[in-house]
């Protein structure tokens, strides 16, 4: 099943569920938020929860929604301090070299540090059932401020060298009120970061990803499949100037998702009842890899036959007021 959050003309919130091009409303439901809360709190799942709501018609398609810039995220908090985005790197076949290539030094004798984790991950992140496996590079990206809905611009910041884009597929969770997270479902993903900046150095890798990113625009249901195939375009001046295929799923990444799961769950502070997370899974495939320089006006296009429409987002420029000195004094 795949869901999305939408807005009606009148700007009221609606849950829909995406056949085709078609759209359904779930019925009494607004966010998939609450959806979801609800499926916990009656021990059902996502699909056995709409079931037992219902759905009414919708007059305008996923098309026109996406057209009209009101499709929202697939899931969010009423509060954004409540959602947080995370993603672990390294993780899938083939993305060790790109990180390799950026970071390598001039003595190429010795494994990079990105290699060696890459390494530990193909041989320990696929452990057996309910044993923990090697854990992998971990990074925090921001809490729901810096996520923007599906078409939006990706406000890239004036102080920031590049925004590259990075196709991904993102777990979606909503943890319960005895602390127990459960996982919604999976979307398709840009963690837009800055790859430039990282590139001086892997230890400003914490500073790359603190930049804005996108997900959807459908949320879909149930497991993943094992392999998935995609493609990351980016287009300028109505002109593909880039493109190139990435794969996911356990098929393609040396790291189990139970694994990833386990890394970013077994710290207390991510199982506070009632938070969103929304955690990205990496990727293997970089525009910066290919010497492409994104500017302002770029647009960023990610898809995957499974996840349904593309996920698309130009990159804008924000507007800093904040500059050196401008901590106030209490």
């Amino acid at each position: 099943m795949q869901l999305i959050q939408f807005e009606t003309a009148t700007r009221e919130r609606r849950v829909g569920v995406v056949n085709g091009d078609c759209v359904t409303t779930v019925n009494d439901m607004a966010t998939t938020y609450a959806l979801a809360r609800a499926a916990i709190d009656a021990r059902r799942d996502l699909a056995a929860e709409v079931a037992f709501r219902g759905t009414a018609d919708h007059p305008d398609s996923l098309t026109d929604l996406l057209a009209a810039g009101r499709v929202l995220p697939p899931i969010d908090h009423a509060d954004p301090h409540h959602c947080l985005v995370t993603g672990t790197g390294l993780t899938h076949t083939g993305s060790a070299d790109t990180r390799d290539t950026m970071h390598a030094g001039a003595d190429e004798a010795e494994l990079t540090d990105s290699m060696k984790m890459f390494r530990w991950g193909v041989d320990g992140g696929r452990p057996d059932t309910g044993e923990a496996g090697v854990q992998p590079e971990w990074f925090y990206k921001g809490d729901g401020h810096i996520v923007v809905r599906p078409g939006a611009e990706l406000p890239a910041p004036a102080f920031g060298l590049d925004l590259g884009e990075e196709p991904e597929i993102a777990g979606l969770y909503v943890v319960d009120a005895s602390g127990q997270p459960h996982r919604m479902g999976y979307a398709l993903a840009n963690e837009a970061s800055d790859h430039v900046t990282e590139r001086q150095n892997y230890l400003y890798l914490a500073h790359s990803k603190l930049r804005p990113c996108a997900f959807g625009p459908v949320l879909s249901t149930g497991a993943l499949p094992h392999s998935v195939a995609g493609t990351s375009r980016i287009w300028r001046d109505s002109t593909v100037l880039w493109e190139k295929s990435f794969v996911s799923g356990e098929a393609n990444m040396s790291h189990s998702l139970a694994n990833l799961e386990y890394h970013h769950f077994k710290y207390a502070q991510f199982r506070q009842p009632g938070d969103v997370h929304v955690h990205l899974f990496g990727t293997a495939t970089l525009s910066l890899a290919d010497g492409i320089e994104t500017r302002a006006g770029d647009t960023f296009e990610i898809s995957a036959q499974e996840f349904g429409p593309a996920l698309t987002n130009p990159i804008g420029r924000a507007v800093s007021t904040f500059t050196p000195g401008s901590v106030a004094m209490l």
